[in-house]
């Protein structure tokens, strides 16, 4: 087995790096004061105008983007190690046009759009010229289980009619945001994993109400998780995705490699997060002497460092197998990862909140915002406890009943 990154890869890296520490971390603070400054919150800053212009003349794009000649042509492995590194600043994605919902809804398009359907939204979504949300949990049933979705999209005509109602639909605050992926009914009465269909939704079409702005553990994101509610909306039969009856296929595909991204950006979170615990420990005196002498406080280092390149580890061989052999036979590593990556983050960002002290629960450093992404993430893309039901069940088809228990 070779730990060791492509040329490719490893090319990347250092540029990304370089990039991180020249560019993104200076602007963090500058971000957040735009933000504060625009009459409108959720508009992009200006400085992530001058980032995204930076990162295309560096050959820093759309690096997460495997399909064709579409982006930077990696694999999942190669892009893995790059996620964990723009991971570590909440503005990095952004900045090399590799943030949620974006990355999952540009590979749905490439996979399943119509030439039109990527002329009009891929196309413009791969420069950054627009932005897009994606639309599937609900807050009337369990969502945890797709099968539960409500909302209705049936056909009438030329058409199709949707109605019902979407919460933490990301992206939708954004002005830029133009098509919304709707992932609703479109048969009740097919088969259990046939009945749901995803489709375009222009963010302007007549009967789209965004109610709210919801907030994750205190935080607005910038890009907005939106409570949506459609009524009566009309769209051309030509904006369903794929055939009818195959959303959920689609999410399958979409949701496996964003739970990869969303690990390696974990990685990156805890990383940055154990620098900063290492750092407040050596510079900080309690009772005569450095936090860092102190035994527990060498322990919760330790053990971070412990956790935290386990779950490098087991993210990169998700990886590895959804190249090798497909999203398929990845599965049971793809629930661990999503599972395991966000609790390790969620624990090593919690730890340096503690070492932090008071300034850990202020807004002074990133450690609050980090704390509350790294546990909304828990539920995001599927709550833990669902993965752990995937891996048990996966796990368990390995055995058949013993001849003694048949006695």
């Amino acid at each position: 087995m070779d730990f060791a990154f492509s040329p490719r890869t490893a090319e990347l890296a250092e540029k990304l790096q370089v990039f991180m520490d020249e560019h993104v971390y200076p602007a963090e603070v500058v971000y957040d004061r735009q933000i504060a400054e625009n009459d409108n919150p959720h508009e992009q800053p200006r400085v992530m105008r001058e980032l995204q212009k930076t990162a295309r003349e560096q050959g820093l794009w759309n690096l997460f983007m495997a399909h064709g000649d579409l982006g930077a042509g990696l694999t999942n492995l190669e892009y893995a190690p790059l996620a964990e590194i723009v991971g570590r600043s909440l503005i990095g994605n952004e900045a090399i046009n590799c943030s949620a919902p974006d990355t999952g809804n540009m590979e749905i398009l490439a996979l399943y759009g119509t030439e039109e359907q990527k002329k009009q939204w891929l196309e413009p979504l791969l420069r950054c010229e627009i932005r897009s949300a994606f639309a599937m949990t609900e807050p009337d049933v369990a969502s945890s289980d797709a099968t539960n979705i409500s909302t209705s999209i049936i056909r009438d005509g030329d058409e199709y009619v949707i109605n019902g109602r979407k919460w933490y639909a990301s992206g939708v605050l954004d002005p830029d945001c133009k098509p919304m992926i709707v992932m609703g009914k479109s048969d009740p009465n097919e088969s259990t994993y046939r009945q749901q269909s995803m489709i375009l939704v222009p963010m302007d079409a007549e009967g789209v109400t965004v109610v709210r702005d919801l907030p994750m553990l205190g935080y607005h994101d910038r890009l907005g998780h939106g409570e949506v509610l459609f009524e009566n909306v009309r769209v051309p039969a030509t904006n369903m995705l794929g055939e009818e009856g195959g959303g959920f296929a689609i999410a399958q595909g979409r949701l496996g490699p964003g739970r990869m991204h969303y690990a390696m950006r974990a990685i990156g979170i805890a990383e940055r997060a154990l620098e900063m615990l290492c750092q407040r420990a050596t510079d900080r005196v309690a009772f005569g002497e450095p936090l860092a002498r102190r035994g527990v406080i060498r322990e919760w280092i330790a053990r971070s460092r412990i956790e935290i390149d386990q779950i490098r580890l087991i993210t990169f061989k998700a990886a590895w197998l959804m190249d090798t052999q497909g999203n398929a036979a990845a599965r049971s590593d793809v629930a661990a990862i999503k599972i395991s990556a966000m609790e390790t983050a969620h624990r090593v960002v919690d730890r340096a909140v503690q070492t932090y002290g008071a300034a850990g629960v202020s807004d002074d450093n990133v450690l609050g915002r980090f704390y509350s992404l790294t546990r909304a993430l828990q539920i995001a893309d599927g709550p833990s406890e669902v993965h752990l039901r995937t891996m048990a069940r996966l796990e368990l088809k390995k055995y058949t009943p013993s001849k003694e228990s048949e006695r």
